[in-house]
C-alpha cells in the first residue's frame, strides 16, 4: 500500500539520482511503479512533496538534540557543550554519508523558507531552554534567554550551517569547536 513515508523514501532516491532541479513527481511515481496521481493523493503539489522531504531530512537531528537539551542530569554548561557538539556531529555525518543528497537538501531548504524557519525555531527553543536552565541554576547570567539563544546559534553557524559544509572535515575542527564552546559558555557566565 502506498503511503506518505514510502513516497518520501522514493523521493529521496530520485533527488539523489537527478538532483533538485531535474527531479519531478513523475520520476517519483515511476520509481514507485504508480501514477503521478497516486503521489498527488498524498502530496497536493510538487512543492508540498519537496517541503515534506526537506522537513523529514532536517527533522532527523531534532530528537537527539532534544534529548540533550532536556537532560537534567547534565549541568547546563555541559549540556550546552554537548548539544553544540552533537549538532556539529550530526550535520557533518549527514554531509559525509551522502554528499549528493546533503547538497540537494541544502538547495531544497533554500527553496522552502517555511521548513528552514520551523527547524531554526525548534533549535532556538532548545537553546533558549538550556540558557534559562543555566540562569535558574546560577551557571549563566544571561538576562534574555531568547537573545542569548540566537547569539549562540549564530556564533556557532560555522559548525551547523550547510553553507560551511566544505570546512567541516578540515583538520582541527573539533578543537576549534571546543574553543568556541568555551567562549560561549564563559560569555554566558
Amino acid at each position: 500500500m502506498l503511503d506518505a513515508e514510502t513516497i518520501l523514501v522514493a523521493t529521496e532516491e530520485v533527488l539523489r539520482r537527478h538532483g533538485p532541479s531535474k527531479a519531478t513527481v513523475v520520476d517519483v511515481a515511476r520509481a514507485l511503479g504508480v501514477s503521478h496521481a497516486a503521489v498527488y493523493r498524498h502530496f497536493a503539489s510538487k512543492a508540498a512533496l519537496r517541503e515534506a522531504v526537506t522537513r523529514r531530512f532536517v527533522g532527523r537531528t531534532l530528537p537527539a538534540l532534544e534529548a540533550i537539551a532536556a537532560d537534567a542530569a547534565l549541568a547546563p554548561p555541559q549540556r550546552l557543550r554537548a548539544w553544540i557538539s552533537a549538532m556539529f556531529a550530526a550535520k557533518r555525518a549527514a554531509a559525509g554519508r551522502d554528499p549528493e543528497l546533503f547538497a540537494t537538501y541544502r538547495a531544497l531548504a533554500g527553496e522552502s523558507s517555511t521548513v528552514a524557519a520551523e527547524h531554526v525555531a525548534a533549535l532556538l527553543s532548545q537553546l533558549e531552554r538550556m540558557v534559562a536552565d543555566g540562569v535558574a541554576t546560577g551557571d549563566f547570567a544571561a538576562t534574555d534567554a531568547a537573545a542569548a539563544a540566537r547569539a549562540i546559534f549564530w556564533a556557532t553557524a560555522a559548525f551547523h550551517d550547510p553553507a560551511h559544509a566544505a570546512e567541516w572535515d578540515r583538520p582541527g575542527r573539533e578543537a576549534v569547536l571546543a574553543d568556541v564552546c568555551t567562549l560561549v559558555v564563559n560569555g554566558l557566565r
